[in-house]
Order: structure tokens, then sequence, then C-alpha cells
């Protein structure tokens, strides 16, 4: 690929800054009790129940389950339920109809420690004359003995009865310095008391968290009752999720010339990058796809399937792969134009060729298949994909489950012995078309589903780019949605908490549903022609979200190819950089248009991403459009003998066009600033906060503003990373306002943001910080991640519609003179 101006790839404009203050710790809505005495004698009494129900019900495992919960709509001590050195643990905590309930473990011979605090918060009081303890005892308003119920972190009508269900258990493990696997006592003491209650459990399949195992077991409900009264390392229980895959019916092509006039005018590169199908198999032996399958390069999870594409899937692998490798495989086919292929594609079937799978963890499956991928490539830079997904979760609202948290940890790579991220990119899932006989389009989207949520993935949804429809089948039907809209197969995050991440991130081409106003359906005119599985017939067709999710890929893998250094961080962070709304996403979404109210456009980056990215955008720069990328590591935390602190920040000095800013004047001009990193999860249900957020770490960016001083900037910066997310909004007095705002945009773990004004008021607006906030590497000091780096990529654009304006050569001259300045005289 001919590139006349590349992307500007800086090193050394990076200082280092050291933390300096610390702002006031945010105030915790505690309930106020008027009555000290009364509410330690009530609570006292409910805490020796407990022990009283755990006679009654002889249970005799050593130590016990406690259930307290807080005032409604009011917060509870939390962190103050746990204390490691006695061990007594912090299990989960959910909120029930505006009530906090936490889950905790309380070794036998430990009972005192709470019976202390209660005792001392009814008759002792602190040097500011409150009671002792009273944010921990005052915030509770009941304890009980913790039965099935207060385990059960999925819908509860999801739980089971008299049947026999797959079910996720959760359970905890102690960090030991001399214990390499520290997690097998957990494990095999599981294993054990399944074996004698005659629970099926797979001993072979784990996910590994910190802190956290997930094992997976069939089970009724009085058989997870027993298992409670005996296992003392259960944390939580969930349904175990079931995976569907969605794509259209085909309609093979047998037009085989085409295929080889288009391998004649067909290289293939080895360019060690490869695109990994995470899918239902593909057919090897297809004249398309056979010449760019890697040596080696196709595997399945489990030795009793064939790697063929699964017949029960209609061929889906196959048809992701036609796409991921040749994107527009039909307007290749219709032109006369040479073509160079710069990837490979590599084949794990995760999905069997009958039925579903064993009650094997999803998680733990695509974990495998990744790292079997690796085993026999380790030297290829991959771009692992896929459109495998799930509607069956416990809560729409975005929290992680196991199958998202373990595609967090497989990407970030946070506890493999190797510096080496990962690329993955995955469907948001698909809306049925049916689904429209009772549903408004596009006012009643459904949500991302599982395992879509996953921080560190590239979820990508789908737009509609096709709305003709020629068939003789489909006569008086139309498409439902207009062209570069929502494709109606597309799930968004709208609906979620606005605490996780923006899902889908990305869109890509997905195609279209065709109705006649009252029936609705997939048709071959509004999809995408690609390889199909049969051998019989080469040709199939695709749309929805899986398409989308292979046109992704395609798109990593090209920037990939162009640019080899560039780490995944980066890649992810280009494709978020390069996207843009199209005119029909804001009328779909947000009519008032870019300077609408946040929450109006809160409703369309919930529902579109970032838009659609723009591939010569994300790979090169013009004249007057710029694009700069820093890829950099800072140590976010520091532990000392007071405890974990924030450790550094970082300001980067752009190589900014002042004189010609400051000569334009009043000329339009867009700063594009995208911030991407990688963070390793620590999932389950203990209420994403304090020190079990679901992040390691967070980071933020924030721009030097109009008339501030470079001392100013770094003070300022200093004291907001302390306030973490509580900072208010940049307003217009700052001298810019940022399109998304803090609100929008600092969600998840890459953060996007805009903001279009005059040149004049960005001459001096050269300094970019890059500043950590909180996460458990601080929180849980114990668990010895307080000194990590995080590493991360700072995307920054300039660009102007003026396409006489040069803004790429003083950029480039300055960066020069930089180069000649730093170069020792021979």
């Amino acid at each position: 690929m001919n590139i006349e101006k590349k992307n500007l790839l800086l090193s050394e404009i990076t200082e280092n800054m050291q933390y300096k203050s610390k702002a006031a710790p945010r105030k915790k809505n505690y309930p106020a009790r008027s009555n000290v005495q009364s509410h330690g004698r009530d609570i006292r009494s409910k805490y020796e129940h407990i022990y009283d129900q755990k006679q009654v019900a002889a249970i005799k495992m050593k130590g016990t389950y406690a259930e307290f919960s807080g005032m409604q709509g009011f917060e509870l001590a939390t962190k103050s339920l746990e204390n490691r050195k006695s061990g007594i643990r912090l299990l989960n905590v959910q909120i029930v109809d505006g009530i906090v309930k936490a889950t905790v473990f309380i070794p036998e011979g430990k009972e005192d420690f709470f019976r202390k605090r209660i005792e001392q918060y009814s008759t002792e009081v602190t040097k500011k004359n409150n009671p002792k303890h009273q944010d921990l005892v005052g915030s509770i308003e009941n304890i009980k003995l913790a039965l099935l119920e207060s385990f059960w972190t999925d819908k509860q009508d999801k739980l089971p009865d008299t049947n026999r269900i797959k079910c996720e258990i959760w359970l905890r493990y102690e960090i030991t310095k001399n214990n390499d696997e520290p997690w097998c006592v957990a494990e095999d003491s599981f294993h054990n008391i399944c074996d004698e209650l005659g629970i099926q459990v797979d001993k072979t399949k784990r996910i590994l968290f910190p802190e956290r195992i997930v094992k997976v077991i069939t089970a009724n409900q009085a058989e997870l009752k027993n298992l409670l009264e005996t296992c003392e390392y259960i944390t939580e229980i969930k349904c175990a999720e079931s995976p569907t895959v969605f794509f259209t019916e085909q309609d093979p092509w047998e037009q085989n010339e085409w295929i080889n006039d288009l391998l004649q005018r067909s290289s293939f590169a080895n360019t060690g990058i490869s695109i990994c199908l995470l899918d239902a198999g593909i057919n090897s032996d297809h004249a398309l796809l056979k010449p760019a399958i890697l040596e080696d390069g196709v595997h399945t999870v489990d030795s009793r399937w064939n790697t063929n594409d699964s017949p029960l899937y209609k061929g889906h692998g196959t048809e992701m792969a036609g796409i991921a490798l040749y994107d527009d495989l039909q307007s290749l086919l219709e032109s006369n134009d040479n073509i160079e292929v710069n990837h490979s594609i590599e084949s794990v079937k995760i999905l069997p060729n009958h039925g579903q799978n064993s009650p094997d963890l999803y998680g733990a499956i695509t974990e495998q298949a990744a790292y079997i991928a690796e085993i026999d490539h380790p030297e290829l830079k991959r771009v692992l994909c896929m459109a495998v997904t799930t509607s069956e979760q416990p809560f729409h609202d975005g929290r992680p489950t196991s199958w998202s948290a373990s595609i967090d940890e497989l990407v970030s790579a946070a506890n493999e012995d190797t510096n080496r991220c990962r690329l993955f990119i995955v469907s948001a899932g698909n809306i049925e078309p049916n689904y429209y006989e009772s549903h408004d389009y596009p006012d009643q989207l459904e949500p991302v589903q599982n395992p879509g949520q996953a921080w560190n993935a590239v979820t990508v949804g789908a737009y509609a780019d096709r709305i003709a429809i020629s068939q003789d089948t489909y006569k008086g039907y139309s498409a439902l949605a207009p062209r570069d809209a929502i494709s109606p197969y597309s799930t968004t995050s709208v609906t979620w908490d606005k605490k996780w991440p923006v899902k889908p991130e990305v869109l890509f081409k997905g195609g279209n549903i065709a109705t006649n106003g009252s029936d609705y359906s997939s048709c071959d005119d509004l999809s995408f022609l690609t390889t199909g599985h049969r051998q019989y017939s080469p040709f199939s067709t695709i749309c929805a979200t899986s398409a989308a999710t292979a046109q992704a890929a395609y798109f990593a893998a090209t920037i990939q190819s162009v640019y080899p250094d560039l780490w995944p961080e980066t890649i992810r962070a280009l494709m978020v950089h390069s996207a843009e709304w199209t005119d029909e996403m804001f009328k779909q979404f947000c009519p008032e248009g870019r300077n609408a109210p946040k929450g109006k456009l809160r409703n369309l980056l919930r529902s579109c991403g970032y838009g659609i990215p723009n591939l010569d955008r994300a790979i090169q720069c013009v004249n007057n459009s710029v694009n700069m990328i820093v890829q950099s590591e800072l140590q976010p935390f520091k532990k000392g003998s007071n405890g974990v602190s924030m450790n550094e920040m970082h300001f980067h000095s752009f190589p900014w066009p002042k004189d010609l800013l400051r000569d334009l004047g009043e000329t339009e001009i867009k700063l594009r600033i995208t911030l991407s990193y990688y963070i390793e999860p620590s999932p389950g249900e203990v209420g994403w906060k304090d020190k079990y957020r679901y992040p390691s770490c967070g980071l933020r960016f924030d721009l030097i503003r109009t008339n501030e001083s470079i001392d100013e900037f770094k003070y300022r910066v200093n004291q907001k990373a302390h306030g973490e997310d509580d900072e208010p909004e940049e307003n217009i007095a700052a001298g810019y306002k940022w399109v998304l705002g803090t609100q929008n945009r600092d969600v998840g773990s890459i953060h996007s943001d805009f903001l279009i004004t005059t040149a004049a008021n960005l001459c001096e607006s050269e300094c970019i910080a890059v500043y950590p906030v909180g996460g458990w590497w601080k929180e849980r000091s114990y668990l010895g991640k307080s000194d990590k780096h995080v590493k991360y990529s700072l995307v920054v654009s300039l660009s102007t519609p003026e396409e006489s304006i040069d803004l790429y050569t003083p950029i480039i001259t300055q960066i020069a003179q930089k180069i000649t300045i730093s170069t020792p005289v021979a």
C-alpha cells in the first residue's frame, strides 16, 4: 500500500511528574442514627441470631456465611466488612431494590471481630466524639444468615428448582508468597466436596482471576444448598452461559470462473500478520481461502471434533473468513484490478458439530482457543476475531461476566510471562428480524450481548449501507433502515448503567432487514457476498454484526500491515479515532447535532459508538489533517511506608504549528484526542467500587487550556487526578468545550473526544496530560501489583475542512528540527 504521508509516531516529547498532594475524600452517604445504643443493641441481637440459625440448620462448615444489609437508599460500609488478618472475606455485593447487600465469610473462632465493633459502637467514642466504628455499624440495617439467594447474583427467576442446570461457581482463594498455584487449595477442596455430594463438575476447566477461580457444575437448588453448607470458598453463583451465532440463510452462487479470475489477479504476502477466527471451523479447501490459510493454522479446542465448518452453524466460520480476508469480496470479483492480500487466516473451532458445548466455561474455551493458535505460531502479530455471542446473561446493564472478563484477562496478558498484549475483535450480537413485529426501530433496540461488554475488546456493531431489493421473493418489501443509519441487527448499550464502557465502539457494514410492514426478514440483496462452506457452492451471503466484525478484523490487520511496530492498544485507538457519525445517525439519536446537551449525545454514543471508522484517516495524514501518535507507559502507583499512593503522570508537548494557527485566526480547527490502554480485570459481584473496582487502574487525558500556564496546568491535573471521577465538566469559559465531555467519554479503557474551535484558540494548546485514577492495584496492595506499569497509546489529530491549508509541513518541520538538534555530531 503506497502511503505518501504516514502517521507521525512521536517520542521524546514526554515529561514525567510525581503527584504532590491529595484531594479530600468523598463523603459517604451513610444513614444518621438518632439513638446509637438502641441501634447497637438491635444489630448485636441480629448478629447473634445468625449463629442460632446456623445451629438449628445443622451446618457443619467451619465458618459462617452472613449477609449484611444497609438501609434503603443509603450506602453500606462494605470495605470495613473484610479483615484479611482475621480471615474475614467480603464475597459479593448486590443492590436489590435500592438496598446494598453484602455476603461475608466469617471463619470459625473469629466471631468476636464484629461483636467487639458492635459493642464499641454502643459504648465508646472517638477523639471527635463520634461513636467508634460509626461508619461500619451505623450503616448496617440488618444481618442474617446468608442463604442461597445471597449468593445467586443472576436473575432470580433463573434460580434452579428440582431440575439440574449448569451453574458458574465463583470460588475465592488466598494469595501466598511461596505458592505458584494458590488456587489449588480451593479448587481441590471444591472438587472433593462435589464428589462427596454427587455433583457433576468438570475438573479440567477453570477461569482464573485475581483472588477468584470460576468452575461450572450441573446442579439443582437442593444440591446448591448442600454445597453452600459444606464449602467455605464460594463467593457467588450464576447461570452458565450458552452461545448463539447469528447469520443469514445462504443462497449459494455457482460461478467458479469468478474465483479463478480473482485468484489470477491476487498475490498473498507473508507479512507475519494473521486474523485468527474463533468460530465454528472453516472450509480450508475453499479455493479463495486456501492460499491465505496459515500452515498448521487450522485447529479445534476439542480433539473429538474435526476442523471443518459445522453444518449446524451453516458455514458461519467460512463466511467470516471470506470477509476477514477480502473485505468487499463482490467488488473485487467485479473489478479487473490486481490485489495484494497482506495477512493470513487462522481458524480455531470453538463450537461443536452437534448440539452445544458440554458444561465448560466459554471464557475458558475462548482463552484455550487463543493459546492453541499461539503455540504453533508465537511469532505472529494476530487479530483475534469472534462473532459468537449469547443473549443469556444475568443482567443487561453492562456488568462483566466470566466470559467478558476472561477476554479482558486474555487481552491484557496480565498474568502471563510475556509483555505482549493482544488485539481482540468481538461482535455486539444481533437482533432477530422478527423482533420488529412487536418493537419499533430504532427506538427499541436490544442491549449488547455477552461477551461484548469486555473492556479491552473492540466491540463491533453494524450500520445499514444497502437499501435496494430486486429479488422476486421480496416484492412489496423495502429496507427497514435508511442508508447510513444504524443497522436493525445492531445492539446498543443505551440501557446500561453509565459507569460501564461505551459499546459498541465502532460500526461496520452489517446489511439491512426487509419488511412489508408486518413481516420482517433478512434477504441476500441486503447482505454481503462471501465464501461458502459447501464444496458445491463456493459463495454464500453474510450480514449483521458477524459481517461487521469480520470487516473490523480486516481493518485492524490492514493497519498492522502498514505499521508493524504499532501496539494492539494503538491499533484499537486508530479504529476509534478515525470513526465518525453519519448525518442519518444524528437524525436518529441526536437531531440537535454535535452541540446538543450531553444526555442526547450520550444516546448517540451508546447507540452508534464513535461511528464508522475510515481506513484512510486511520493510516495516513494529508496536508490539512495530521495524526500524531505516542506509545508510552507509566507506573500509576507506588508503595511506601504509608501504603500505596499515586505515583506519576505524563505531560506530552506536541510539535504544535503555533505560528500557523495564530495566523489562521478564526479558521475552524478540529482537535481530536484518543487514549487507549488495557485494564487487568477483577470480576465478581463485590460492588465494583473502592478496593473492588473492576479495572486495575484507569487513565484519563486533559488538554492545557487557553491562557493557562504550564505550571497552572500541572497543578490542575494533579488536583483533578486525586479527585478521580468527581471532576465537573469543562465549561465554555475555559476556552474550549469538548463535544462528548468527561461524563460520557471517561468510561471503559478507551476514551475519545473532540472539540471544534478557532485556530487562534488552539495555538498554545500543545500540552496534553495523561494521568491515572484509582483501581484495585492501588486498593488491594496485598496482591503485590501496586508497582506495575500500564502501557498506553495517545492519538492526537489536528484537522481543518479547508483543503488549501497545510498543517502537515510545519509539524513535520518541527519534528525534523528536534531530531537534528538531538543527533550527536560525528
